[in-house]
């Protein structure tokens, strides 16, 4: 099963950088706490019949555009689409708000995060769309919400496993949901 090592390689980190003039190794770090929130959050949406086909169809699509083969071209992402891929994955939140939370939440540069999303949306997506059609081709089966939680590999409850202290991945994935009221 693929997961989120696998992912992370598919992401262009300096590539990324110099496109936004950024420092590589604090594109690293944001890389590396955005992707598992991106997932968390498909696959908190996965959970709704109707969202799970909603997601299956864009990260097919997201897949059949290309966009992982070869390795990816940050000049390829279309940043417009993954504006809009990080507002349905955040119920209704834009990369603005999001960024907001997540940098209130200690995870970094809350102009960087802004940033990163809608590039980072669409390669999650056209990854989980190639996970998605390798998995039906082959004999392994499973649905969206397995394929995700091979990806996410444990985190969500690694980060959720904190005695009752708060914090982690749940808890960020809740407030920006609406899960926290």
């Amino acid at each position: 099963m693929a997961g989120l090592d696998e992912l992370f390689k598919q992401i262009p980190t300096g590539d990324i950088a110099r496109r936004l003039g950024a420092d590589e190794g604090e594109v690293t770090d944001a890389v590396h706490t955005l992707v598992p929130l991106l997932v968390g959050g498909l696959r908190q949406n996965a959970s709704d019949p109707g969202h799970a086909a909603s997601i299956e169809n864009a990260a097919g699509n997201h897949a059949a555009s290309g966009l992982l083969d070869g390795g990816v071209s940050v000049d390829q992402v279309d940043e417009t689409d993954g504006s809009k891929a990080v507002a349905k994955i955040f119920g209704g939140n834009d990369s603005t708000q999001v960024a907001a939370a997540l940098s209130g939440g200690g995870a970094g540069n809350g102009d960087l995060i802004k940033r990163l999303l809608p590039i980072l949306a669409p390669i999650v997506l056209a990854y989980l769309g190639k996970q998605l059609s390798q998995r039906s081709a082959g004999s392994g089966g499973g649905g969206l919400g397995d394929v995700l939680g091979g990806i996410l590999g444990g985190v969500l409850s690694a980060g959720q496993s904190g005695g009752g202290q708060g914090g982690g991945l749940g808890d960020i994935l809740g407030g920006l949901l609406g899960g926290k009221r």
